[in-house]
């Protein structure tokens, strides 16, 4: 190890170093403040100088101070035992516990899943929320957004998520080893007082026996915030591929993390791209994202459920648009719906899981699952259609089919999507609350649902039936 003092300038969280040999991009280095070690990452390298993002804040740094690189990048200690386990921003523990002796010591940087080598996502999880479930199915191996708004309860819904996902039973195979199931957690830009709401439900409910919990807090330094993603990947990467976990990482706030490079990238008087933030956003959002996935022959598999804010609740907005763009659907957390008391507020028509078709069905959920689903996404369309309708001509000049479909959306929002946060559904539950709902209509308007279906699981109106038959005699 080379140490320096030759520090030519402190750049907010950049310090900048003249250096007499080559450096290598993303080498850990070591700042010395009186007395006191700090931790960074080169950021940028040419033969005679590099920029230096420093971990911690760069207050008192000047030209006395010295620089030693390590000549290795950052590395996660991973072990099974970080299962129950609190950490910061950076990967140490922050909850009293024993200290970590890893099993090994990775590159947070991770390896990209060889294409060739990837299975195709075809396992589902019941996360206990039946908009999700029965209408935007989570698969293994999948990565499905959260679409929020400042505000808004996705915290809520996260938090029921992990302490509820599971694979079911008959998803399982006969390998009991399947069952072994975690989540990794990393809150990124967060408030004091959301980490202790996080960690107070966590230990309420048990969910942090099988999680590890990365918190990196909103006055952690920004550079923090984009290593903290990378380590939970990481852990997660290791539980799985290593294992044998079926892993669900949940990722909130990426707007605070797309924030963060953008700060940083104005620090190092990069070019902006679209509304200021860096050019390479894309990439670098995609190198978080790919890293979910199964791969063949390996038992595990890595979900992500990446939760970010909308500015402006406006989806166009460079975060959620490329968001969208890389991953396989998204899931809209309503602002509306939230007003109305509807919790969780999802909103499902604009929602959407690419891969549900591959993860429902008989062998996976039950056989009705994509017909059922497929006629409540029609039904809840055309009611809310119908609402605009009825602002203009009033609900009496409605047909009494008309009535019927107004009558659904209503119910589909105040009984299918709204279950509290505490409401743990079976697929099952959520199924035959679908078909409770679609027997309110009668069977003429279930023109997306299979015959053999409808003579099975149709809730027939007994006094509706007995007027019938009245009639024809």
């Amino acid at each position: 190890m080379k140490e320096y003092q030759t520090i030519t300038e402190v750049s907010g969280p950049l310090v900048h170093v003249a250096v007499d040999e080559p450096v290598g991009y993303d080498e850990m280095v070591e700042i010395e403040v009186d007395g006191e070690t700090r931790r960074g990452q080169v950021l940028e390298s040419t033969s005679d100088h590099v920029a230096i993002q420093v971990f911690e804040s760069t207050q008192g740094i000047d030209r006395n101070c010295s620089v030693r690189f390590l000549g290795e990048t950052m590395k996660m200690p991973v072990t099974e035992d970080l299962l129950g386990r609190v950490l910061d921003g950076t990967g140490q523990p922050i909850d009293d516990g024993p200290e970590i002796v890893p099993d090994e010591r990775r590159d947070i940087v991770g390896k990209a899943i060889n294409p060739y080598s990837r299975e195709f996502p075809r396992e589902f999880i019941q996360t206990g929320v039946s908009a999700i479930d029965g209408m935007n199915t989570l698969v293994r191996g999948q990565k499905l957004p959260l679409f929020s708004g400042s505000g808004l309860p996705h915290n809520d819904l996260a938090l029921q998520i992990a302490r509820q996902a599971e694979v079911p039973e008959e998803s399982e195979g006969d390998d009991e080893e399947e069952s072994e199931f975690a989540v990794v957690f990393a809150a990124m830009g967060i408030t004091a007082e959301e980490a202790n709401a996080f960690m107070d439900d966590f230990e309420r409910t048990g969910a942090l026996e099988r999680s590890v919990v990365f918190t990196n807090l909103a006055d952690d330094p920004a550079v923090e915030r984009t290593i903290t993603p990378r380590l939970a990947l990481t852990t997660a990467e290791y539980l799985a591929f290593e294992k044998g976990y079926h892993v669900l990482t949940i990722m909130t706030d990426m707007t605070n993390y797309c924030e963060a490079l953008r700060e940083i990238g104005a620090a190092r008087e990069e070019v902006p791209g679209r509304r200021g933030y860096p050019g390479y956003m894309y990439t670098d959002l995609a190198n978080l994202y790919e890293r979910a996935g199964r791969i063949e022959g390996v038992e595990g598999s890595i979900t992500q459920i990446p939760i970010l804010t909308m500015p402006s609740d406006d989806d166009t907005h460079p975060i959620p648009d490329l968001t969208g763009y890389i991953t396989e659907g998204q899931i809209y957390v309503d602002r509306d719906l939230n007003s109305q008391g509807v919790r969780p507020p999802i909103y499902v028509l604009p929602s959407l899981s690419r891969l549900m078709d591959e993860g429902i069905g008989e062998g996976h959920t039950r056989e009705d699952h994509g017909d059922v689903s497929d006629q409540m996404y029609a039904a809840y369309a055309e009611g809310e259609d119908l609402r605009d309708l009825v602002n203009i001509v009033g609900r009496e000049a409605l047909s009494e089919r008309d009535n019927k479909f107004l009558d659904f959306a209503d119910r589909f929002e105040q009984e299918f999507v709204d279950q509290g946060t505490d409401t743990d559904r079976s697929i099952e539950e959520t199924l035959d609350l679908g078909w409770e709902l679609l027997s309110m209509l009668p069977k003429a308007e279930l023109n997306r649902i299979g015959e053999e279906f409808i003579e099975e699981y149709y809730i027939e109106d007994e006094s509706a039936a007995a007027d019938e038959t009245e009639a024809e005699a």
